[in-house]
């Protein structure tokens, strides 16, 4: 329903946005269009900014990042943390690793179970550190979107979890001497008043008084109802510091909502933000989101999911959110997308603890959004975008209230070219006038020392190495690595490395031992490497079963899930602990409602076992005689045109004759024993090679690859 001119009058009084624009009017149509005016006054108040920034995590965004070489893996850091260089960001927010898929895969957690304890699994502790030490005022915030099933015995909101993330704190403290800024209760999962008030006093009672709790972090419409219970309900209005939501530019918290936010002092922050588009839009329509967070939503802080796509392109999200795209570790190959431009232009250009300032943001005549940020010492930056302008459109700024009069910097974006240093502005008699380009990205600003950083020689991309032998030999401390090795990507639960259970060498383990409380519909436990346009090819691994096992290896996997669900497409292997080998081919979760009119998925509908979720069918089984699972064995998938063979130790035992997927990557799978238990075998001797092709010497580490700790 429209609002009334009243009710917006209103909404405009509550956030501090009404502003002067005098428009002065041609004489004629065909007259050039006259400047709009906007009043600048640096003492009109505003609220104060907590930041622009960015998602690592929620999907295991950045798992190839670790594996690149140096000096390429410090040079895409700095691309995106270093301040005055690239995006700059000054917001950092991290899923904290639960072992479940959360978007496009899963990270480790630092407790697999009740009794477990590791401050050295995963990277994220890696990338904070990182963060941290190219810029020391990054702010630091936190959640879980998944957690280890014996969190509450699967219900979240315990006090198990509260106690589960004191003890990641605890590590982030003593062993990376690192501190959260704010915590939140848990991503997209709903409210609970009660956990918001558990987490407050167990982070009080353990030494984080000054960590601050953001809450609830949803997206719906209804993302909102909890704040008017902050009214009556004092006990969760002294729990909750910060009123949190993702996807305020769709639905952004009504005048009531912002009014409440202001009356209990409670700050607004938007912590996940989407922006899923291509090149120079991207960056334009990131920009246009801050934008409108800041004039319209009372938003104090926006973080934008997600910053490095250090993760495989055929995987959900590969591309359109990140700002930069490291997938190619193997070759030190990285792009830079159009959109950390658009982060520069409020990265570069501003500070935590600024101040949005009052009547200085709000909608150009001609199409378009402008903000502006005060500094404590009245330096002052205006954001500008023109993505609706149609024409150009001068804009005069009058500077009153004891704003900075330096000369103004002025860096632009368009479509041809980004973040290009332009003539600097003088104000003349307390204002400058400046026309704006249509379809541009404008930072204006008395501040100086801004640039474009580059790097010159990014390596060429290469594919990835073919063929392909991992004996997991190189890892001496696997915690060093982060217990996972180079070049897989855990789609579901955890593979890490660990000692053989013959004691002879290192190998691969899925570790995990009951499904977790997961962020997104679990399948089965899996983890892929390699190339999607693989075609004829042998993946193979020894495999380890202990009693209760069954695991795979899979091939041709063009399909990882859809971003929430992690069911492959593609073919696998698998063999149990009886001996009992069956080749089945994955078609992913079939969408019954989207089949209605669907040929493509009326056929899946009609071609898959309609019995599993993954709509598995199975094309042919075989039960090996005098099996002994507790031994090595050899498991492996060809692939030669239709053709596919399973063999165990070399010898063929299951075929099938499929057309459904001509190409893929590869991966290891470990199957569940039941509802409730996971499968824990060993994986050792991974190749990926030609049909027949003799054993290659194993690959190794590239010059420049190291481990991300140092223990």
């Amino acid at each position: 329903m429209p609002r009334s001119k009243p009710t917006v009058l209103k909404h405009l009084a509550l956030t501090g946005l009404i502003f002067a624009i005098l428009p002065l009017r041609a004489a004629d149509t065909n007259a050039p269009a006259a400047a709009q005016i906007v009043q600048l006054k640096g003492d009109a108040g505003g609220r104060r900014f907590d930041g622009i920034g960015i998602v690592n995590g929620g999907g295991a965004t950045s798992v190839l990042l670790k594996d690149y070489p140096e000096p390429q893996r410090s040079q895409i850091l700095d691309l995106v943390f270093r301040p005055k260089f690239g995006a700059s960001v000054s917001a950092l927010l991290v899923e904290i690793p639960g072992d479940g898929n959360s978007t496009q895969g899963s990270m480790p957690s630092h407790m697999h179970t009740r009794d477990d304890l590791d401050y050295s699994r995963g990277y994220i502790w890696w990338i904070l550190r990182e963060a941290k030490k190219r810029n020391p005022a990054l702010t630091l915030d936190g959640a879980a979107w998944s957690a280890p099933g014996w969190v509450g015995h699967g219900n979240f909101w315990s006090q198990d979890a509260a106690d589960y993330y004191v003890k990641w704190l605890q590590g982030l403290r003593r062993v990376y001497g690192l501190e959260f800024d704010a915590l939140g209760c848990r991503n997209e999962k709903g409210t609970s008043y009660q956990f918001a008030q558990t987490l407050r006093a167990t982070l009080n009672t353990n030494g984080f008084e000054k960590v601050k709790v953001h809450a609830f972090d949803n997206w719906p419409a209804n993302k909102f109802d909890f704040v008017k219970d902050l009214t009556t309900h004092t006990n969760l209005r002294d729990s909750i510091d910060i009123i949190s939501a993702h996807t305020l530019m769709e639905i952004p918290p009504s005048p009531e909502v912002q009014a409440l936010a202001a009356q209990f002092n409670k700050p607004i922050w938007n912590t996940e933000e989407h922006i899923y588009f291509k090149g120079f839009d991207c960056a334009l329509r990131l920009v246009e989101a801050f934008n409108i967070n800041f004039i319209r939503t009372g938003a104090t802080k926006v973080v934008n999911w997600y910053d490095i796509a250090g993760l495989y392109p055929m995987e959900p999200y590969s591309q359109d959110p990140a700002m930069l795209l490291a997938r190619s570790p193997w070759s030190g190959h990285y792009d830079i997308r159009e959109v950390l431009w658009g982060y520069a232009h409020y990265g570069q250009f501003t500070s935590i603890g600024w101040q949005i300032l009052d009547g200085g943001n709000g909608e150009l005549t001609g199409g378009g959004t402008f903000v502006t940020l005060k500094s404590p010492d009245n330096d002052y930056s205006v954001i500008i975008e023109t993505k609706n302008a149609k024409t150009a459109q001068p804009v005069r700024f009058n500077i009153s209230g004891g704003l900075s009069a330096k000369n103004l910097c002025v860096w632009r974006s368009n479509a041809k070219e980004q973040f290009i240093q332009q003539a600097d502005l003088k104000p003349v008699d307390g204002a400058f006038t400046i026309t704006l380009e249509p379809g541009s990205i404008y930072s204006l600003s008395t501040t100086t020392g801004q640039q474009k950083g580059s790097f010159a020689n990014i390596p060429a991309d290469k594919p990835f190495p073919f063929p392909y032998y991992e004996t997991f030999e190189e890892y001496s401390a696997p915690k060093d690595w982060g217990h996972l090795p180079r070049y897989t990507a855990d789609i579901a639960e955890a593979f890490e490395l660990t000692d053989r259970p013959d004691h002879q060498g290192r190998c691969l383990r899925q570790i995990i031992p009951i499904f977790p409380n997961s962020w997104a519909p679990e399948w089965k436990p899996y983890t892929i490497l390699g190339d999607d346009q693989w075609q004829d090819y042998e993946a193979s691994a020894d495999i380890f079963l202990n009693p209760g096992n069954a695991a795979g290896v899979m091939g041709r996997v063009n399909e990882v899930g859809t971003g929430y669900g992690s069911v492959p497409k593609g073919y696998f292997l698998q063999l149990g602990d009886d001996g009992q080998c069956r080749l089945i081919v994955s078609r992913g979760k079939v969408d019954k409602k989207k089949a209605v009119g669907d040929a493509e998925q009326q056929a899946l509908l009609k071609a898959a076992n309609d019995d599993s979720a993954g709509g598995e069918k199975v094309l042919g089984t075989n039960q090996l005689s005098n099996f002994n699972p507790n031994q090595w064995h050899n498991l492996k998938l060809r692939f030669e045109g239709s053709t596919i063979i399973g063999l165990v130790d070399d010898q063929p035992v299951v075929s099938a004759t499929d057309t459904l997927y001509s190409h893929g990557m590869a991966g290891l799978l470990a199957v569940p024993q039941d509802k409730k238990k996971l499968s824990m075998p060993y994986f050792d001797n991974v190749l990926i090679n030609r049909p027949n092709a003799p054993v290659p010497p194993p690959t190794s580490a590239l010059p420049g690859q190291s481990p991300i700790y140092s223990h």
